[in-house]
């Protein structure tokens, strides 16, 4: 009985789609709220078209929804993570190699979000979703 439990991957893709995805949409209603100005100027830094800033919106509050949901959650999850590698790219280059004071890598987090989405891509939604993990794309 034991065994059934814990080997339940359709839970372990529940759980990671549920933090990857729920985690992610709080930086997606955050720029919701205060706007996409500093995304803007960000590109226009780096010789982009400001239009650009509004995939930050599909890759942070419509890719997270859809993985959360389990509808359409590989090509949700790829979004999301080309969204941070952009970020990644555009905003923390710099820190790349750097530690925080605490000794952890000082973008952690935004490789957890990167190496998250990919898993998701590569691991489907599972049932434990309204597509129940059928087809190509869920």
């Amino acid at each position: 009985m034991i065994e059934r439990i814990i080997q339940n991957n359709d839970l372990g893709k529940l759980l990671l789609r549920l933090s990857v995805g729920g985690l992610m949409l709080f930086h997606g209603i955050h720029k919701l709220k205060s706007g996409l100005g500093f995304i803007e100027k960000t590109l226009t830094d780096a010789g982009l078209p400001t239009y650009f800033s509004y995939g930050v919106l599909l890759g942070e509050v419509l890719a997270p929804l859809l993985i959360i949901l389990g509808i359409l959650s590989r090509p949700a999850a790829l979004l999301q993570a080309f969204v941070m590698v952009a970020a990644i790219y555009l905003v923390h280059s710099s820190e790349l190699f750097s530690l925080t004071q605490h000794g952890g890598h000082a973008l952690e987090l935004q490789f957890l979000y990167l190496f998250g989405s990919l898993a998701i891509v590569f691991l489907g939604s599972g049932s434990y979703s309204l597509s129940r993990g059928r087809g190509l794309w869920d």
